[in-house]
């Protein structure tokens, strides 16, 4: 799977998971692979994203997928980046994206962020209204043959299905993660890496189950979207979630 810009591809998870919906996958693409999956959880602890609703100083406040609205609390430490450049909060407007790296306090709906990566919001629209067009990500309900329920972010279920060119993968350094407007999906790479480290491992459709996080990319033929990669994405041991607290994985594709 490819992703758009330097990965190729999300979000991650993107984030993962990752997951308002598209933008948790989308986020991936700019964060560092061990960090957007919740590696070196001492320095970076765990990621909250969302939807950006307000900034007021030092602060950003955003809303999750499930509606729990999140404040991010910045400090002259925290790392931002946005297309890959570093940005201040006075950069980020209402409707961007936002992945911010840090240990969430659940009760008080807040996270000191050691990092945070922004997407635009003309991006976030646009991943918004590809899903389920271009490329497809959440969970897996239901499977019967070729055909599989898909719960996405956005809490909509979709039906997909598989055809004979449509080709299966299994995890892969840095997940999946999305480029701008649904362009790519894929691994991060890096010297090194081997092939399955990056791209992950060739699975069958028989290998995908009720309950496992899939992304991929794809096309409508009719009313029916047929992936043309679908990754399954997974967490090694010993990682953090992507998001708090059950957001899907970010990883968004093409």
């Amino acid at each position: 799977m490819k992703l758009s810009g330097r990965n190729g591809l999300i979000c991650s998870v993107a984030l993962a998971a990752v997951m308002a919906a598209p933008v948790y996958v989308m986020v991936a693409q700019d964060a560092p692979p061990q960090q957007a999956e919740g590696g070196n959880r001492g320095r970076m602890g765990r990621g909250v994203n969302g939807e950006v609703v307000s900034v007021s100083g030092s602060s950003v406040t955003i809303k999750n997928e499930r509606g729990e609205t999140w404040n991010v609390i910045t400090t002259d430490n925290t790392r931002m980046m946005k297309n890959r450049q570093p940005v201040k909060v006075a950069d980020i407007k209402t409707g961007d994206g936002v992945m911010a790296m840090g240990v969430p306090d659940a009760e008080k709906h807040e996270v000191h962020a050691a990092m945070v990566v922004v997407i635009d919001a003309a991006t976030v629209a646009e991943q918004k209204a590809n899903l389920g067009k271009t490329y497809i990500v959440g969970k897996v309900t239901a499977i019967d043959e070729a055909k599989l329920t898909i719960e996405r972010p956005d809490k909509v279920s979709q039906v997909i299905e598989a055809d004979e060119n449509t080709s299966f993968r299994r995890g892969g350094r840095g997940g999946t993660g999305m480029g701008a407007g649904g362009s790519g999906m894929g691994p991060r790479g890096g010297q090194g890496a081997t092939s399955q480290q990056t791209e992950g491992e060739s699975i069958t459709l028989a290998d995908i189950k009720v309950g496992d996080t899939v992304a991929g990319n794809g096309a409508l033929k009719g009313a029916t979207f047929v992936p043309k990669q679908l990754n399954v994405m997974t967490r090694p041991e010993r990682r953090g979630p992507l998001t708090q607290p059950s957001t899907p994985p970010s990883t968004p594709p093409q």
